[in-house]
């Protein structure tokens, strides 16, 4: 009798979801990766959310995403509506967003998607469908939007200094990490620098183009793509930094700031 109320209770307890995310540096989106990322939001049965405010051509852009998403055998993959958003707009992404089960942002300025996501119910349902499990992925600017904060792309990259370095609140999906993109080819090691100075509990994540990385559970990292990614953190908020720099298939413990074997 005891066997069976504890199993009865075991099924009680609802099961934790996993977070998973998908951040891609800008370029060309590592085929494998994509791949992942459907295969996380259900395959061929899956109902994939494109949103693409951060684009300045969101058709284009999202005819992009569309090819890609299908390309790894998605299933059904749905345009958000384009900013700005009438009531009408709105309750479309509410009706879109409950039955999405993966949400991708598009590329473009990351400031845009924030603009529309200061409507708090907005920006609380977003962060609410990530925890509750649902796969978030982002290219670019929809990599960029994932932290809080956020970069806003303005900066000085001639010195270090984080007080130079544009910033603005941000999704948040990874609690104290800052993701930086177009990282290596765009040269932008002083901003992430300046900003792990001035956050030094702060795990920065430099993503070059062409490249990403896979998150489980908000701390299994994997790299997929053509160049590496940079780990930067700073205990003490001064030199010397903690560095990493990781290619694809190599893998990082985001809670310990090790690589893994």
């Amino acid at each position: 009798m005891k066997r069976i109320l504890v199993v009865l209770l075991l099924l009680a307890v609802p099961a934790i979801a996993q977070q998973r995310l998908l951040v891609i540096g800008g370029g060309e989106r590592p085929p494998h990766a994509m791949k992942k990322f459907v295969e996380w939001s259900g395959g061929a049965k899956s109902r994939i959310l494109v949103i693409t405010w951060a684009s300045g051509v969101p058709d284009e852009s999202y005819a992009s995403l569309e090819k890609a998403l299908q390309t790894s055998n998605a299933g059904l993959v749905e345009h958000a509506p384009i900013r700005p958003l009438d009531a009408e707009k709105r309750a479309k992404l509410v009706e879109q967003l409950n039955s999405a089960t993966g949400v991708f942002f598009s590329g473009g300025d990351q400031n845009r998607i924030m603009d529309v996501l200061s409507d708090e119910e907005l920006f609380q349902m977003m962060k609410s469908k990530y925890n509750s499990g649902t796969p978030f992925g982002g290219t670019s600017a929809g990599a960029a939007v994932m932290s809080d904060p956020m970069m806003t792309g303005e900066a000085d990259l001639k010195v270090l200094d984080g007080s130079k370095v544009g910033v603005r609140r941000g999704l948040g999906l990874l609690p104290n990490v800052i993701f930086d993109q177009h990282f290596l080819v765009r040269q932008r090691h002083n901003r992430l620098f300046g900003l792990i100075i001035a956050s030094p509990r702060t795990l920065g994540i430099g993503i070059d183009e062409d490249t990403s990385v896979l998150i489980e559970d908000n701390r299994r990292l994997t790299v997929v793509g053509k160049t590496q990614v940079m780990f930067v953190s700073s205990k003490k908020g001064t030199q010397p930094f903690s560095l990493s720099f990781l290619k694809t298939g190599e893998r990082f413990d985001l809670k310990k700031l090790k690589t893994l074997k």
